[in-house]
């Protein structure tokens, strides 16, 4: 197992024809200027040459940008669900392929793999979060997948590993219904995955220099009793790690926490427990009301707001209306494609048509919600801002492209029309992971392809056939 990067101790300058400084509280950009970056931290932003950088960056037309923040997305899962479930497949009766697809999958996926396919699978989805222009991910994920974290490190990405915990651990659709499965003999799993959870705490929590960590994912409302929510949430507060869960997802999930817990929705249900505060990161609630939007804009809960996932099952995923209820919200891809630029003008388009109003989502607030409002969401002043001591995570875009010009707008133009094509390059902690569009600390197309042919090995179990149809 490796156990770290090469330490990193270069200067680094980077030339933005457009830099978002954030040296003053509200980030502006800024015109012609070089980020100076030594080891991994930002050392200066100038707007002279530096002098005897051991690495330099000099294109035109790059805007540099702090390192963007992917704080909700599903390498494994979403891999397996991939091109099976637009159009309808794989829906059935409970209108979600959480239950149907998502869970149970990785699971049989978990049940027949390799350690060494496992992890090339989890290789090939940190490659496309590199290429989609993310510096940093928290990635929920059975806690089986330990090889999220082995990937996580060799490759460079700052990474939350959020293993999940469940009372019920194999809960499926079958019937229209979703059936909550036990795995353990005591008839619940949460010791089990608290154990589990530990021993990983244990074994990554601060490494690279603390570039590898884990958050605290109990997996949702409706898979996860007030023990384990309660216990869960009181460790990860002690060690002061994040913590994320899935809110309000699904219609069945609604229906069953307000026949379960006397009439709560699950926003109320958390609140009960204890569990909403500013360090949780609640993803999707798009079967939220507007009072509990309000309630989570109470406890200063971040949304994770995930809109292209939720197109597959016609279901309107609107940034805006998390914005117009004042929470603090974050774009996350879901691991649906992993194209951070493409989800923000997703959030845009699907914002601005919900709400008939143009000035919903602007190009401005979508892009702090990938940058500055993540540091927020995760405690760390020192990530999602360009400024000296900052950590030094960028993501530079190439504005040169022909259909992203002509413009007089840099940001507006990055939102309206840039995708993960125009990223250019991608540093980590001083590190240079991705240069010209490409990765640069391993084999791009055999990683791809490894991992490809891990994901088939699940396509083609009768289970996955079954559940992928549309039938």
């Amino acid at each position: 197992m490796i156990n770290s990067l090469p330490s990193n101790d270069k200067t680094t300058a980077v030339f933005g024809s457009y830099v978002l400084d954030g040296r003053s509280e509200i980030p502006t950009v800024i015109r012609d200027h070089w980020v100076i970056l030594e080891g991994d931290r930002v050392a200066a932003i100038s707007d002279t040459r530096p002098i005897g950088a051991d690495v330099v960056l000099d294109a035109p037309g790059r805007f540099v940008l702090p390192g963007l923040m992917n704080l909700h997305n599903h390498c494994f899962s979403e891999a397996i669900a991939r091109s099976h479930v637009e159009d309808g497949g794989g829906v059935k009766a409970d209108k979600s392929i959480v239950y149907t697809v998502l869970l149970p999958l990785s699971k049989s996926g978990l049940d027949i793999l390799s350690s060494q396919e496992r992890l090339a699978i989890a290789r090939m989805g940190i490659v496309q979060l590199l290429l989609g222009g993310a510096t940093s991910v928290m990635e929920p994920f059975r806690n089986g997948i330990p090889e999220m974290f082995v990937a996580a490190l060799e490759l460079g990405i700052r990474f939350w590993g959020a293993p999940y915990l469940f009372s019920a651990s194999d809960p499926r659709a079958e019937d229209g219904e979703v059936v909550y499965n036990v795995q353990s003999s005591d008839g619940s799993d949460n010791t089990a995955d608290l154990k589990a959870w530990n021993a990983l705490y244990e074994t990554w929590q601060g490494r690279d220099n603390g570039r590898i960590g884990l958050a605290m994912s109990p997996h949702a409302t409706d898979t996860c009793d007030p023990d384990l929510l309660r216990a869960s949430v009181e460790r990860a507060r002690h060690l002061g790690v994040p913590i994320t869960t899935h809110l309000a997802q699904s219609a069945s999930e609604v229906e069953k926490i307000k026949a379960r817990w006397g009439g709560r929705t699950p926003a109320e249900y958390l609140d009960w427990l204890g569990v909403l505060g500013p360090d949780l990161l609640a993803a999707h609630c798009v079967f939220c009301s507007d009072n509990d939007l309000a309630l989570l804009r109470k406890r200063d809960v971040t949304v994770m707001s995930c809109p292209r996932v939720f197109v597959r099952i016609a279901r309107t995923a609107a940034f805006g209306r998390f914005e117009k209820a004042g929470l603090r919200t974050m774009v996350g891809t879901d691991g649906y494609n992993m194209d951070l630029l493409g989800e923000l003008n997703a959030a845009a388009i699907i914002s601005k048509t919900t709400s008939a109003d143009p000035e919903i989502a602007s190009a401005s607030k979508l892009l702090q919600s990938v940058t500055s409002a993540g540091g927020k969401a995760v405690g760390r002043p020192d990530i999602g801002r360009l400024k000296p001591g900052a950590k030094a995570d960028l993501t530079v875009v190439d504005m040169t492209h022909p259909h992203l010009q002509p413009h007089m707008d840099p940001v507006r133009t990055l939102i309206s029309l840039a995708n993960r094509a125009q990223i250019d390059s991608v540093i980590v902690d001083g590190r240079l992971l991705v240069s010209g569009g490409e990765i640069c600390l391993g084999d791009q197309s055999r990683i791809v392809a490894e991992g490809c042919a891990a994901i088939e090995k699940i396509w083609d179990l009768p289970e996955a056939r079954a559940a992928l149809s549309k039938a």
